[in-house]
């Protein structure tokens, strides 16, 4: 189900399809590209399965780091994943967003990839999940920002794949 709230974004990828699915299903690949631009990411745990968890840390030099985790609830390999994702504590509980006390708790994220070719579109659609109103106004107000954010993050992903061999 599709909402006036959900946050789209779309880009085309000079890849081949299973190349982008790999990239976002293994923990080497996800620690060297994932995440805002200038922050390390920290795997701490990836179960790339339905019911599986992604527990990640974020960090910026001299910051503490921000813990994110995603849990798996569909996986149709080499084309969609459904996951809810959440701030974390370093223990892969659910807490709050640091910088935005209404943020919703748990967004319901789809990821899409269709090959174009020999190039890849990769589509990520996200919606609160379990939202009150104030925290769906919050997020609204907030997609200029995770525009900018997802921008950053796909283009180290565009970085990455452009250095990775094809048969990676």
């Amino acid at each position: 189900m599709h909402t006036d709230s959900d946050f789209v974004i779309t880009r085309l990828l000079d890849a081949p399809r299973g190349l982008v699915w790999q990239v976002h299903s293994e923990p080497a690949h996800l620690a060297r590209w994932w995440g805002p631009k200038g922050c390390a990411i920290d795997v701490a745990r990836l179960d790339f399965v339905p019911g599986g968890l992604f527990h990640y840390a974020m960090r910026w030099d001299g910051q503490p780091p921000i813990w994110g985790r995603f849990v798996y609830r569909e996986i149709e390999a080499p084309h969609r994943m459904v996951y809810v994702n959440s701030f974390a504590d370093a223990e892969g509980g659910i807490v709050r967003n640091p910088w935005s006390p209404t943020w919703p708790l748990e967004m319901l994220t789809t990821l899409t990839l269709e090959e174009e070719g020999e190039q890849t579109r990769l589509t990520i659609r996200s919606s609160p999940l379990t939202a009150d109103e104030e925290e769906i106004r919050t997020f609204v107000a907030g997609h200029k920002s995770m525009e900018q954010g997802f921008s950053g993050t796909i283009e180290q992903l565009v970085d990455y794949l452009a250095n990775l061999p094809r048969g990676a």
